[in-house]
């Protein structure tokens, strides 16, 4: 029954607060309040990317305008530009990396039984990285060119849901394959990747620890064929090899054999070829798997157009990687609470109906859920004369 909470508040209630106290004590993120603290700093953060605020000002005038309902929905510190800035400069961003790390703890499970565009067991990740540019002038610590700047996201998603499981942020310079070090391979697990990641004494640690992956060769790397194998030319595919690789310092990185699968576009005539650890699943199921990969291109796409982590609310390092991890949070929590409530309205129609919907005192499952079925729940939240900022 409501009552009578916000649809902001009702949202942040399937947020776990206790885990969110333990990561703000684990790097004093409190220890000496200036009156606006790491919750009050995460709340309006969240706000302002569900409702798509353009700055610093412009979060203080909006919050501002609804000052009578700010401390039931949780904040106990005035809202201002000048404290808003000084928190994301001075509250550690991993407070809020950490709180993003437990929500996806919270929703991987919930995500489970989701499809992922492949019939396999085990499950799947695709990592890949996309580059967020910055202005020089203005973020000098992340130079990435002479005349550029430039952080990248590193992100391992599981496809199973498209939750991402391991996200690492890094200046623009560092290499792709560099983050491999960083990701502990799951025993059966499939890692699809591009041809960036191909580095055979990182690769050769997924065969150690019992993991599979899918990566896309390069022209130059140099192999020798052991052993060919059929294939249903009908699917695809047009060939099967056992290979060995043949260069010195490969052989000694990677010193057992590999499985090479070659598979014909029939769409766009591209043929790919691809190196993999496992020789049990057929070569169409093993190009099926690379095709997926196209997954995190989509959520890189998704949440650059739909969340704000292309402009950024301060220009110190901590400032963007804070505003970068909330982001993500809330990402994750859209995707938990559209699980929780059984929703069948995508992320992005949920994100604009919550939009015009925050400040509305209405069950939650109400707002998020239009009473006609056949109505486009985007059409439905732009006929809610509701907006109130």
């Amino acid at each position: 029954m409501n009552q009578g909470r916000t649809v902001f508040s009702q949202l942040l209630g399937f947020l776990p607060d206790r885990e969110f106290r333990r990561c703000v004590a684990r790097y004093d993120g409190d220890m000496r309040p200036r009156g606006f603290s790491c919750w009050d700093q995460y709340l309006s953060m969240a706000f302002a990317q569900l409702t798509y605020r353009d700055g610093l000002r412009d979060i203080e005038a909006c919050l501002r305008s609804l000052e009578g309902k700010l401390y039931h929905m949780g904040f106990h510190g005035r809202v201002s530009r000048s404290t808003l800035a000084d928190a994301n400069d001075a509250h550690d961003w991993r407070i809020y990396a950490d709180f993003a790390q437990v929500l996806i703890r919270i929703a991987r499970p919930l995500h489970a039984s989701d499809p992922m565009g492949v019939d396999l067991d085990q499950s799947l990740y695709a990592l890949d990285s996309t580059t967020i540019d910055l202005c020089l002038s203005l973020f000098p610590w992340a130079k990435f060119r002479q005349h550029k700047a430039a952080v990248k996201m590193h992100t391992l998603l599981d496809l199973h849901g498209n939750i991402p499981t391991f996200i690492s942020m890094t200046n623009g310079k560092v290499h792709d394959v560099n983050v491999l070090d960083e990701i502990l391979p799951e025993a059966g697990a499939f890692y699809v990747m591009d041809r960036g990641y191909v580095d055979f004494e990182r690769l050769y640690v997924f065969t150690l620890s019992a993991a599979f992956f899918v990566v896309r060769t390069k022209s130059n790397v140099l192999l020798q064929r052991r052993y060919s194998h059929s294939v249903d030319k009908a699917t695809g595919a047009r060939s099967d090899h056992t290979v060995i690789l043949t260069a010195i310092a490969s052989a000694k990185a990677y010193p057992e054999a590999l499985r090479r699968v070659s598979y014909l576009d029939v769409e766009t005539r591209k043929r790919f070829k691809f190196l993999t650890n496992n020789f049990t699943l057929p070569a169409v199921t093993i190009a099926q798997i690379y095709k997926c990969r196209w997954q995190v291109e989509l959520f890189f796409k998704w949440i650059k157009q739909h969340l704000r982590i292309k402009a950024f609310y301060g220009t110190s390092e901590n400032a963007v990687k804070t505003q970068i991890w909330i982001a993500v949070s809330v990402y994750v929590l859209v995707a938990l609470v559209r699980k929780r409530l059984g929703l069948e309205a995508s992320l992005y129609q949920i994100l604009q109906i919550l939009s015009v919907t925050l400040f509305e005192k209405t069950p939650i499952l109400r707002a998020l859920q239009p009473p006609d079925s056949r109505e486009d729940p985007i059409d439905y939240a732009n006929q809610l004369n509701l907006f109130t900022l």
